[in-house]
Parts: C-alpha cells; structure tokens; sequence
C-alpha cells in the first residue's frame, strides 16, 4: 500500500507564500507523474499542477507565474511553493501520484488534503 501525506497548509494574509510538501511512503518501485490539485467550498476540485519524473511542469492558468511546482525523486516528495497568494486560492490542496509498486502493478494515489485559507 502506498500512502501520501501533505503538510504546509495555514492562514496567510493576500500577497503573502506557502509552501506545501507531500511526501509518498509504502510499497514504491518508482513514481511517475506527481500533482497538486485543489477544491474550493462548493465547487469541484481542479488541477493546480503536475510534474513528470523528469521535471516537466504544467500549471492551471489561475496559478502560472505564481506557484511552482517541484519534486524530489529520491524521497519521493512533491512540494507546490505558492506566492502572490489571492484569497480565490483558498481552497483544501490534494497531493496526487501515479505510483508503481511493480514493474506490472500501478495505481493512483491521494493525499488527505490539507487546508489553504487566503483572508486578511
């Protein structure tokens, strides 16, 4: 089995940074595309950014030139740096990941979330 695990969440006033980590454990032959995705109250959840184990990066278009997205593939970290922080970013952040647990056995994994909350 093969958990994900977020931390990094908080109350940041607008214009302000937060850093969010997301670390994968359990049974991991390798991982493949890592990304973070949000859900606002009432609305349905969406992707904010991926990353392929080679470093390719794609971001929403309500994020680009403000998050950034980066990974660790040696200790199978995810991390989304978020500046310029508007409270329409608010939202409980999901970490996501394509994880092989074998050369033949794959699946797709979900953190717990973790709370972001832009108010001044």
């Amino acid at each position: 089995q093969v958990q994900l695990v977020e931390s990094g969440g908080g109350l940041v006033q607008p214009g302000g940074s937060l850093r969010l980590s997301c670390a994968a454990s359990g049974s991991i032959f390798s991982i493949g595309i890592m990304a973070w995705y949000r859900q606002a109250p009432g609305k349905q959840r969406e992707l904010v950014a991926t990353i392929t184990n080679s470093g390719s990066t794609n971001y929403a278009d309500s994020v680009k030139g403000r998050f950034t997205i980066s990974r660790a593939n040696a200790k199978n970290t995810v991390d989304l740096q978020m500046n310029s922080l508007k409270p329409e970013d608010t939202a409980v952040y999901y970490c996501n990941a394509d994880v092989w647990m074998s050369v033949i056995t794959r699946g797709n994994y979900w953190g717990q979330g973790t709370q972001v909350t832009v108010s001044s």
